[in-house]
């Protein structure tokens, strides 16, 4: 008896051990594996030959026949270089992280169903044109050839999992993620409604102090400009106001600016810009260019997404902000609610047993947890569920635009998140205008309306009422997130924009020059001045009440900064140590900078200081999506700390810039655009690092764009033929 039960004590080891070598032996197999692109690859369903020619940075440039095999091979080329990152974002907007990741995920998935991702879509595929249907078909299509044919990635065998088929929605809801993104949110204005009841009654002048629309002094609005002035009648905030904080979340947003060919050196227009995203390896972007008659854009795509999100064209060349304005209404919830809206949804946890959880969902609003008042519910009313369109759609006008004028006939139909957009074009022209959904909403954001609003509609602000810039040659046009116009313009649109600094610098340094070109718009771009906090040390210093105390090395640091967070600044730390602490005293930055002003700043705690350089104290690691999870073996490269949140360069904890690129229009295979890690999410390539080094050293790489600058590039070609 003895004996056996050790041979099957000793069976059961050898199982679990050959089991764990198998797993350890596929993951570094997995590890190793690259997909195939470069040969010839039959019967995975395009209609002609498809040529998809990889550059030195393993950029795929692809020449197709025919629309149909042009985004079959670009789906092809994503799934073949990002099919785990792709996967994961769409687990994540529907809310099934938990099913691979178990139950540490669930309350992220509980989240993430508050807004019915998957209903939206289903409802935008209704609206989708029958040929951007077939484009988003083809585009899934090339997608499960790659599932099928190409290796699996290490993420996968390390989980444990494979992946569902793609289909055209799961495009949609990976676009879907955006608007998620850079939307303000109801927690966003339920936490500014709390903030705004507890300040004075109307004027609420308390409130208007301490969460201002803009930061007067640095206010550069694009559209209609203002010379800088105080506001009158300003009210100043006392220490009481603390009591009303909001937390304030790192200043997000991107820069872009472009200039019409009356301000360059070779009288072409020129475009910049850098998108500000959480920085993560593989990064959101995914560089592609592509070419079938009658179709030819190059640039950024979304990975999981078909065609050009931000580039160029033949003709033209555009770059987008976030517009950080208010695109959703928030209701007290009635004292009752119709039974019928109440839907159960089913969440499958790995490792455990299947959870529910209840949500409200009316045709026109749904719930969502009032964070500030437990067990209640808010109710919202936004055009992305009310009457969804898909963004997808509208960047795929945009990559066909023959023109500015077209591009903006394109604009006009774009559904949001809202963005700034900069164009400029081939006749040398350059443009602006502010495009998405935006309600007329008198709240802004700023407060919960209540239950007895909801019998009132807000319009959607006419397209040709959003600030402006007309196009142009003498056009030089700049927006970086912050408010875009100045005074009489007729709707407030946000419930604060975000601080003026970033624009503020760009429009010093278009300023400081009278002809521009790619190399001056390139190291425009890696700027770390940030005046704001400069006024800030030196205001900090001529009120020493206010002043922590300091040591004198501190004091001498902070006496003989230069305003730049570069990477071998030893006095970059303590004043963002400085401006940290300010935070426990007033609600925002912009609100300390005034106080400082006036002389009312309160004093605040000695933060710590540590000694080093900016470079070395900031640095930070570009995580992979799982190192939050302690996989960690797939991480990035350590980027050292250069710029901040206020600088046009910008580089905090997670989030950075996503890519920077500068487009010399009509000169084409000039300029270029460059990202954080590599083109690649699989390791085992040689190009999932391998353009960190270009980036932290600031170097433009170019994107070849013409047949002769694509061929002389080649380093791979892969043919797909029917």
């Amino acid at each position: 008896m003895i004996k056996r039960v050790l041979r099957v004590l000793a069976a059961v080891v050898v199982i679990v051990v050959l089991a764990a070598a198998f797993y350890i032996g596929n993951v570094f197999a997995g590890l190793r594996a690259a997909s195939t692109t470069a040969g010839e690859r039959a019967g995975l369903g395009v209609r002609a030959p498809v040529e998809i020619v990889r550059d030195a940075r393993y950029v795929p440039h692809v020449r197709a026949q025919n629309v149909h095999d042009l985004f079959f091979a670009q789906g092809y080329a994503e799934g073949s270089d990002r099919l785990f990152q792709m996967d994961l974002v769409r687990r994540f907007v529907y809310g099934r992280l938990a099913e691979v990741l178990g139950k540490p995920l669930l309350k992220a998935d509980e989240r993430s169903r508050v807004v019915d991702v998957r209903g939206i879509v289903a409802r935008e595929w209704q609206h989708v044109a029958p040929d951007r249907r077939a484009m988003l078909q083809a585009f899934s299509d090339g997608v499960n050839a790659a599932m099928r044919t190409q290796p699996r990635p290490p993420e996968f065998r390390i989980l444990l999992y494979s992946p569902d088929a793609w289909t055209p929605q799961d495009s949609l809801a990976v676009g879907f993620a955006t608007v998620l993104d850079l939307t303000d949110t109801w927690n966003d204005v339920l936490a500014r409604s709390r903030a705004w009841n507890a300040s004075a009654k109307p004027p609420h002048a308390v409130y208007n102090a301490a969460y201002p629309l803009t930061d007067w002094k640095y206010d550069v609005p694009i559209a209609g400009r203002d010379a800088a002035q105080p506001p009158p009648n300003a009210t100043r905030l006392d220490s009481a106001s603390a009591a009303m904080r909001i937390p304030e979340r790192p200043p997000i947003g991107s820069n872009e600016w472009a200039a019409g060919g009356a301000h360059t050196r070779t009288g072409r227009a020129l475009l910049a810009n850098d998108p500000h995203l959480s920085l993560s390896i593989p990064g959101i972007w995914y560089l592609v260019d592509l070419q079938a008659p009658g179709f030819h854009a190059a640039g950024a795509s979304i990975a999981g997404t078909p065609g050009i999100i931000l580039g160029h064209n033949d003709r033209i060349a555009w770059g987008a902000t976030n517009g950080t304005v208010a695109a959703l209404s928030v209701f007290a919830a009635p004292a009752s609610l119709p039974a019928r809206y109440w839907v159960t949804e089913r969440f499958h946890v790995r490792f455990g047993g299947d959870v529910t959880h209840r949500y409200y969902r009316a045709p026109h609003v749904f719930g969502v947890a009032d964070s500030t008042r437990p067990g209640t519910i808010a109710l919202v009313r936004w055009d992305a569920y009310d009457k969804p369109q898909s963004p997808v759609a509208a960047f795929l006008s945009l990559d066909g635009a023959t023109s500015i004028r077209s591009a903006l006939r394109a604009l006009a139909h774009y559904p949001g998140p809202t963005q700034n957009f900069v164009l400029a074009g081939t006749d040398g022209t350059a443009a602006y205008h502010l495009a998405g959904a935006i309600p007329n909403d008198p709240a802004w954001a700023r407060y919960e309306h209540p239950a007895r609003d909801l019998q009132h509609s807000y319009a959607t602000i006419p397209f040709d009422r959003l600030p402006s810039v007309r196009a142009s040659r003498d056009a030089v046009v700049f927006t970086a997130n912050n408010k875009m116009y100045g005074a009489g313009y007729p709707y407030r649109l946000s419930a604060t924009f975000s601080a003026p600094y970033r624009a503020y610098r760009i429009h010093q340094l278009l300023t400081a020059k009278k002809r521009y070109d790619v190399a001056y718009f390139t190291r425009m771009q890696l700027d770390t001045y940030s005046p704001a906090e400069l006024e800030f040390a030196r205001d900090l210093l001529r009120q020493t009440g206010a002043l922590p105390a300091l040591g004198a090395r501190e004091r001498d640091l902070l006496a003989h900064w230069d305003g730049r967070y570069d990477p071998g600044s030893r006095a970059a730390p303590v004043v963002h140590a400085l401006r940290t602490a300010s935070l426990a005293s007033v609600p925002t930055f912009t609100a300390e900078l005034d106080a400082l002003r006036h002389g009312t700043v309160t004093h605040f705690a000695d933060p710590p200081f540590a000694r080093g350089t900016w470079g070395s104290l900031a640095a930070m690691t570009i995580e992979h999506q799982l190192s939050g999870l302690g996989l960690t073996l797939l991480d990035g490269v350590t980027l050292p700390g250069d710029g901040d949140n206020y600088t046009i360069h910008v580089q905090t904890p997670g989030f950075s810039q996503s890519f920077r690129a500068v487009w010399d229009v009509g000169n084409w295979d000039a300029g270029g655009i460059v990202i954080p890690s590599g083109e690649s999410g699989e390791p085992g390539s040689g190009h999932y690092t391998d353009l960190s080094a270009a980036w932290v050293a600031g170097r433009l790489e170019p994107l070849p764009y013409s047949r002769r600058a694509v061929d002389a590039a080649a380093r791979e070609r892969l043919t797909l033929v029917p």
